[in-house]
């Protein structure tokens, strides 16, 4: 696939993710209409794309997941129980509904059932007197919605928001319960890149995780068997404080930190041979020198 086509899919996944739309229905689309081959590499492409949505949701939800894990820890509580049946059709129905669905056919009659959810769930929304607060039962109905959007053409966002107006939840409150329910969905998506790939014997395998110590990075030090880590970083301070946040989860984790490298070093001028340091002066050896780990390389800004 070319790389501009693989841009327009990631741009499609990005804008819809976030709209009551099936994203994945979207990409089904796109790819038929960008005659885009995969090559087999579908799977690694969707589980890319909603990697990156995962990314977006983690950092535009971190101060309300913050504020749940200080002051509404119930509603955590609510979230497990709303990931239990979308869990349940993935392990036990996820490879029917591949075979099913996922030739694209049956776009148009999601893509119909969809809107009529959301205009059913406007005019609910319009006629309710009495709201209710989430609860187990709600999280379970939402969660039920949930698993039904597995099918392409079936937005998972507008099935949670509708079932969350019609259980009686604010539109606010079941749009931010949506917004939540996904994360443990995406993550296990993300998951299933290394859990259902058949790798056959590889000697090496290296992991490109995001910077930080989110989601991400935690799902993959917790779920593979890693030998180590090699961390990443440039000059800049703001930078050095993310890699030292980064190796302190991974020596909490007791993953080895294998050494650092750091990107953009400097710029060596070609005419006279002299070093630049264009982003500031290198740290990286006090913070390798701190944490008891090597410095593996210094990268020039054109390596």
């Amino acid at each position: 696939m070319e790389v501009w086509k693989a841009a327009v899919l990631g741009i499609v996944q990005g804008i819809t993710e976030f709209l009551p739309v099936s994203s994945s229905g979207h990409l089904i689309l796109f790819e038929r209409m960008l005659g885009a081959e995969t090559g087999g590499a579908d799977m690694f492409l969707g589980i890319m794309l909603h990697a990156g949505t995962l990314i977006a949701v983690l950092f535009a939800y971190a101060p309300r997941l913050r504020e749940m894990l200080k002051h509404d820890r119930k509603k955590i509580l609510y979230l497990i129980f709303g990931t239990i049946p979308a869990a349940l059709v993935g392990v036990f129905l996820g490879d029917a509904v591949d075979r099913l669905f996922f030739g694209g056919d049956w776009l148009w009659l999601f893509f119909a059932l969809t809107a009529l959810l959301l205009l059913l769930c406007e005019r609910r929304a319009k006629r309710a007197r009495v709201l209710r607060p989430p609860g187990v039962k709600n999280s379970l109905a939402i969660g039920c919605a949930q698993a039904l959007a597995v099918i392409p053409g079936l937005s998972r966002s507008g099935t949670t928001l509708a079932a969350g107006v019609f259980c009686g939840l604010e539109r606010e409150e079941a749009a931010d319960f949506s917004f939540l329910l996904s994360l443990p969905v995406i993550a296990g998506a993300v998951k299933q890149f290394w859990t259902d790939v058949f790798w056959d014997d590889v000697d090496f395998m290296f992991v490109d995780m995001p910077p930080g110590t989110g989601d991400v990075p935690l799902t993959v030090f917790q779920s593979l068997p890693l030998d180590g880590i090699v961390v990443v970083t440039s000059p800049q301070e703001l930078v050095g404080m993310i890699v030292e946040k980064a190796v302190r989860m991974a020596n909490i984790m007791h993953v080895p930190v294998l050494g650092i490298v750091e990107n953009m070093s400097y710029f060596e001028c070609p005419d006279c041979g002299k070093r630049h340091a264009i982003f500031g002066e290198s740290h990286v050896d006090e913070l390798a020198g701190k944490y008891g780990i090597d410095t593996i390389a210094k990268m020039p800004i054109d390596a």
